[in-house]
């Protein structure tokens, strides 16, 4: 099944975060082997080109990186996903803060609302 896209990004880009989720989640560990170019376009149901892109870009990140003739690699820097997964946290913290204020919630009311919702679970 491919993966769905929305239009407010190039692809390249949100194929890029997907696999810098896949990461940081533990989904894909250090020195796992990615599929290759032509598995992965056929995965998300894009041009092969795409991929290469996405690829490339995680590789100058420092997410990925290759070994001839065997393929892309999961990197084994364990601080740039550690750094990484905080970032990412600190996005989303700060969407939730600003959807929470948008609903009329004042700063001091949001914790009490995430500390009951975490009881409630």
């Amino acid at each position: 099944m491919a993966w769905k896209f929305d239009n407010n990004q190039p692809i390249y880009i949100q194929i890029c975060n997907i696999i810098k989720l896949q990461i940081v989640t533990g989904q894909l560990q250090s020195g796992d082997r990615l599929p290759s170019v032509r598995d992965l376009a056929e995965i998300a149901g894009v041009n092969p080109n795409t991929i290469q892109r996405a690829l490339s870009d995680l590789e100058n990140q420092g997410f990925v990186y290759s070994r001839r003739t065997s393929g892309r690699f999961v990197t084994d820097n364990q601080e740039l996903i550690t750094v990484t997964r905080h970032t990412l946290a600190q996005e989303e913290l700060s969407n939730f803060v600003t959807n929470m204020g948008n609903l009329g919630f004042k700063d001091n009311e949001i914790i009490p609302e995430l500390e009951s919702f975490l009881g409630g679970n």
